[in-house]
């Protein structure tokens, strides 16, 4: 995010470099970038012969490098910009001898995304000496929490540690789509709120109650009660809650299990570091360890697994989500 911002801070005072390449498996800032550059670099006025958007699949290198050695039209540089720019991955070292000596005049970008170029190629090492290049990374789950925070303050907005990891727990690392939710909550609450689970509850539509994340915790706690309740919503509605999402998560949960039984240091910042989970789940794990043994999560393990493969339809005998979810209730209680 920091380097985002350095990006866009260059731009605003005018440091604007003839060649972006922005590539990597995190989408949200490439597109970010991208929009902002279409949207800041030239005047509402010069856009009309001075802008142009190419998609990758519609265009080949040779083209690219065309338009680009255009001179601007009554304006004092052009922006080309070539989005889905991964379509084009098979004859994109042609871009070398343009990036050699790109355009003064021209700023180019290309949105390349999912993918990365390869970093021993000279053709990386030109685009970085002459233009910029910027690799937008996947964050892992436990950074999510913080991105969202950051995000949300730099907004005037704040979020209790529960809504933030429902958030989480149902959107995962799609900073997108967490995106368009925080957008949709900014619209809705009056600036400077604090943003609860009831908040996620209402405007999103996950159960602050009866989701993945207290269904876990209620494991963990062996709240059997509580956990055979949660499975019952989850049967009654599997559109939000399907199975595999389910078992995925509780498999998850009791493997980062074996793994913290596995630590020497069980500090809480080393647990989520190792575990790579927030710091706000790290009790979570110190309170189902003393409920399950190294041996009895071992047992869980394999519980699941055959789970899994019942509930791909080996031999289920046509048990329902519900009565597979009850079945491994059941092998973890017991």
């Amino acid at each position: 995010m920091d380097e985002v911002v350095k990006i866009i801070n260059d731009i605003k005072t005018g440091n604007i470099k003839p060649i972006y390449f922005l590539m990597g498996e995190e989408p949200y800032y490439i597109d970010k970038l991208t929009e902002y550059i279409e949207e800041n670099v030239l005047t509402d006025d010069e856009k009309g012969f001075n802008q142009m958007v190419i998609y990758g699949r519609d265009t080949t290198i040779d083209e690219i490098v065309s338009n680009a050695k255009r001179f601007p039209m009554m304006a004092e540089r052009q922006v080309v910009i070539v989005k889905e720019a991964q379509e084009l991955s098979r004859t994109i070292d042609q871009l070398e001898a343009y990036a050699e000596n790109p355009q003064p005049t021209t700023v180019l970008v290309f949105a390349y995304k999912y993918k990365t170029l390869d970093k021993r190629k000279k053709l990386i090492k030109t685009l970085d000496k002459k233009g910029l290049v910027y690799e937008s990374k996947k964050l892992y789950e436990n950074q999510v929490g913080e991105w969202i925070r950051r995000v949300l303050k730099g907004r005037g907005f704040e979020i209790e540690p529960k809504a933030m990891m429902m958030l989480v727990e149902f959107l995962g690392n799609d900073l997108s789509r967490i995106a368009n939710e925080i957008n949709k909550l900014e619209i809705i609450l009056p600036k400077g709120s604090k943003i609860t689970p009831s908040h996620i509850e209402e405007n999103i539509g996950f159960s602050k109650d009866f989701n993945v994340f207290e269904f876990r915790k209620a494991i963990g706690e062996k709240n059997q009660f509580k956990a055979y309740q949660i499975a019952d919503y989850f049967a009654k509605n599997p559109k939000d809650n399907p199975l595999v999402m389910t078992t995925g998560l509780v498999f998850g949960f009791f493997s980062a299990l074996l793994q913290y039984h596995g630590l020497k240091d069980k500090s809480p910042n080393n647990v989520a570091r190792e575990l790579k989970v927030s710091p706000y789940f790290v009790t979570d794990y110190i309170s189902a360890a003393k409920n399950y043994p190294m041996k009895k999560v071992s047992s869980i393990i394999a519980a699941l697994r055959e789970l899994d493969v019942k509930s791909k339809g080996v031999g289920a005998n046509s048990l329902s989500d519900s009565d597979l979810l009850k079945e491994i209730l059941v092998k973890i209680f017991n």
